[in-house]
């Protein structure tokens, strides 16, 4: 239509800068369904389509969807990805910062040893200050290798997650998740300084990640209980234990911003001698101090003016009891297990904070998360409070309860509500991980929270009454495309698993199939094939029991894979014969003779195609007994076709060799494809079987003498060693209207499982060739083909086709195939 003339539809619209208007009652009718996160990624050879809805499709990555080298990131890049990758700062005022005491020397001996290319493991217990320790040396350690300083969390993290975080942190490589040959090449050659903290392996497969790495330099941080490295392995142990009581009471000091009295200086020698010095008890008890300054401080204002009355804590109400004037400091067993009393003076958001991280298995979500979670909108400033009293501690780009404090509160009773905890934070992260605006970056960032909801959801399942869908299988249902499109595979497994028990529980077979799908493609991406085919096959069951299609082609399409991959062709040829039919199409014909077909299963949008020899043996289905048939009747032709070239090439040979002794173009008695030419050649010999006969077509090797009347063997004659085959040489017969004798092919009739018939009386191949000198023979009137009207005229036409002796009604019973007709 012309851009400029309004054509009638437009109704004056064209000519306005602005769109037209909507009709008002848009907004009240039914909103557009959100559309399902699809995600493409190319996993070592394979590209794979995360589908939510009706399962992953997996195919071999087309050559121009190929992930080119990924590049190294910058300076600038690294520091802004390690910028993101640190934990939030918490709202609120900002805390008091704390310098690092006493462990200088420990600093300087680590720097030294990761200048020299060694690496280190930190040991110390919960507490001890280790991760502040990590950040000081990474500092110092900024400049020293090419690609700099990579921080990295260990916690719940196995050697080859370790390996993809390290090249995801090098490497701008976005959607693209390398094999392990692929991943090992490329993180080889990283030269970097990884900082691991909380790392919860050892032994070999910590060797196995410092082998894979031989350019970098790590410096992990374990507690003690963490096995060790190897025997034989290059790295240096350095402890780190408690502080002394000055630096004790150093930290209390900092913590209150005053110089202890000296009833709390000697309260401060008692703890530390209870907790060995460490770090992290002194900063809750500075929490305590400061606390109990701030309850002196606002004692009297609420008794004046009343204005915090309904935020007034019990212990306030104790203070108040006893005048307020004095505040007791807390007993040696409190300042021991601090976390019940420093979160009895905390905010009620903060406490319901605390009661959901103990049904979380210690994960505090992130501070987004809790006003939705605790029911209050200002509750985010929970996590403020939390970390300015020691209760939480930072792991990796997300906080979690401090040591120790997961116990206290347990013994406090803040595990009442487990169950219902969970539950709410399922529903919660159930529809979060499910919205369109959430990326599956923030999903994988809230990954360990999500897991510690569904760990505690699934066992409770029961099963679901009618129109009813479980929490857990939703949350699973949600949350795994997320993982796998965020390249979280480690948790796109575990919430797999988990939603299959889900669905198994509360007797979702529907949402069995997908999991049971997902973990099939997920081992087929990690070259697990035998895995993944038990799972793709229980899928494609429990599909089966359902009648269920939504997602069948792509089961089978990943089952052919797995069968490809394991050089498994009977597999490949049935599932793209079942594929084939599904789109009635018809399949192609195999060449005769049992030449192996080449079948083709056609695979997703891309047009990709696999391709799979199938021996002519495995023949499924209907298509393919069709195309048996067919080769056994083109084979019949072919054998039939054999046979009569034989024969005529036979004849031929025959008339040149008799043409060359008769000049004068009679035909010999005693023709034979097997006599010796005279100039020293070889003469043709037939192909024998494994007993030593001749086979089925092919001519006897040996001359027979003819009789003077020019005929073959008669039963007089005397037995020359038989052979136990069936014969078909050519037999001559002298003609009723001629004057001479031709050579005429007889084929046997013998077919196997049929009796053997009698052995024809022949030459041995060692016998001279026929002289010119007929020897004696036996009367010709005692020979039954002396009679004229059973003899064949010479010049008759020979027929292609096999001629049997009891084929003729007049013919006589024959010895052989070898008598005369």
């Amino acid at each position: 239509m012309d851009p400029i003339t309004p054509g009638p539809d437009e109704h004056g619209q064209a000519l306005s800068r602005r769109p037209p208007r909507e009709s008002l009652t848009a907004d009240f009718g039914p909103g557009t369904p959100a559309i399902a996160r699809t995600a493409q990624l190319v996993s070592g050879g394979f590209l794979l389509t995360v589908n939510p809805v009706d399962g992953s499709e997996i195919e071999t990555c087309p050559p121009h969807q190929r992930a080119e080298r990924p590049r190294k990131r910058t300076p600038a890049e690294r520091a802004e990805a390690e910028r993101a990758a640190r934990p939030p700062v918490p709202p609120g005022p900002a805390l008091p910062a704390l310098s690092l005491l006493e462990r200088q020397d420990e600093r300087e001996r680590l720097v030294r040893l990761l200048a020299r290319g060694r690496s280190v493991r930190l040991t110390g217990p919960g507490g001890s200050g280790r991760t502040a320790l990590l950040d000081l040396v990474a500092e110092d350690c900024a400049d020293l290798a090419p690609d700099g300083v990579v921080r990295l969390t260990g916690f719940r993290r196995t050697a080859a997650d370790l390996l993809h975080d390290l090249f995801h942190a090098v490497h701008e490589a976005p959607a693209h998740r390398p094999e392990q040959d692929e991943l090992v090449s490329l993180v080889a050659e990283i030269g970097a300084v990884v900082v691991v903290d909380d790392l919860e392996f050892g032994g070999a497969a910590l060797d196995e990640l410092l082998g894979a790495t031989p350019e970098c330099a790590f410096l992990f941080a374990a507690t003690p209980d963490v096995p060790g490295p190897a025997a034989g392995s290059e790295v240096e142990e350095v402890f780190l234990g408690g502080l002394d009581r000055a630096a004790g009471v150093e930290i209390l000091e900092r913590a209150v911003g005053r110089v202890l009295t000296e009833e709390e200086a000697n309260w401060a020698g008692d703890l530390w001698f209870e907790s060995e010095g460490l770090p992290l008890r002194f900063v809750q008890a500075g929490a305590l101090l400061r606390q109990r300054d701030q309850l002196r401080a606002s004692t009297g204002a609420v008794d004046a003016y009343g204005v915090f009355e309904d935020v007034r804590s019990p212990l306030q109400e104790e203070f108040d009891a006893d005048d307020g004037d004095q505040v007791a400091l807390p007993s040696l067993g409190e300042a021991a297990a601090p976390a019940p009393l420093l979160a009895s003076r905390l905010s009620t958001s903060a406490r319901a904070t605390l009661r959901l991280a103990v049904a979380l298995g210690g994960e505090v979500p992130h501070q987004a998360h809790l006003p939705a979670l605790v029911g209050d909108t200002h509750a985010d400033a929970a996590l403020g409070e939390l970390a300015g009293c020691g209760l939480v501690s930072a792991v990796g780009s997300r906080y979690r309860l401090a040591a120790g404090v997961q116990a206290q509160l347990e013994a406090a009773g803040y595990d009442a509500d487990i169950p219902g905890e969970a539950r709410t934070a399922a529903e919660h992260y159930a529809w979060w991980a499910g919205h369109p605006s959430v990326t599956p970056e923030r999903v994988c960032a809230e990954a360990d929270a999500v897991l510690a909801a569904l760990a505690v959801v699934v066992p409770a399942t029961e099963p679901a009454a009618e129109g009813e869908e479980s929490v857990a299988v939703r949350l699973a249902r949600t949350a795994a495309p997320a993982f796998a499109a965020g390249l979280h595979w480690s948790a796109w497994e575990r919430s797999l698993r988990s939603g299959a028990e889900a669905s198994r529980l509360c007797g979702d077979v529907s949402e069995q199939v997908y999991f049971h799908h997902e973990l099939g493609v997920l081992s087929l991406c990690g070259g697990q094939l035998d895995r993944a085919r038990a799972e793709l096959e229980a899928a494609g069951a429990l599909r089966g029991a359902l009648a269920d299609k939504r997602g069948a082609v792509a089961g089978r399409r990943a089952l052919a894979l797995v069968a490809d991959l394991a050089g498994d062709a009977p597999g490949v040829a049935a599932m793209a014969g079942e594929e084939a039919a599904d789109a009635r199409q018809e399949d192609p014909a195999s060449p005769p003779g049992g030449v192996p077909a080449v079948r083709t299963a056609p695979f997703g949008p891309a047009g990709e195609t696999l391709v799979s020899r199938q021996p002519p043996a495995a023949a499924t289905g209907g298509g393919i007994r069709r195309l048996a048939r067919r080769n056994l009747v083109a084979a019949g032709s072919g054998a039939l076709l054999v046979a009569v070239l034989g024969t005529v090439v036979t004849l031929g040979m025959t008339s040149e060799q008799n043409a060359d002794r008769n000049p004068a173009g009679t035909v010999d008695v005693n023709p034979s494809v097997s006599q010796d030419t005279g100039d020293g050649s070889p003469a043709a010999h037939p192909k024998k079987n494994d007993d030593g006969d001749a086979g089925p077509g092919t001519v006897s090797s040996s001359p027979t003498n003819p009789g003077p009347d020019g005929t073959y063997g008669t039963s007089d004659d005397p037995a020359p060693p038989a052979s136990s085959g069936p014969s078909s040489r050519p037999s001559a017969t002298k003609g009723s209207g001629g004057g001479g004798t031709t050579p005429t092919p007889t084929r046997s009739t013998h077919r196997p499982g049929s009796p053997t018939p009698t052995p024809t009386q022949s030459t041995p191949p060692s016998s001279p060739p026929p002289s010119s000198t007929a020897p004696e023979s036996p009367d010709p009137s005692d020979s039954p083909s002396s009679s004229p009207g059973t003899s064949t005229s010479a010049s008759g036409p020979v027929s292609g086709a096999p001629t049997a002796s009891s084929g003729a009604a007049s013919a006589p019973e024959s010895d052989g195939p070898g008598s005369v007709i």
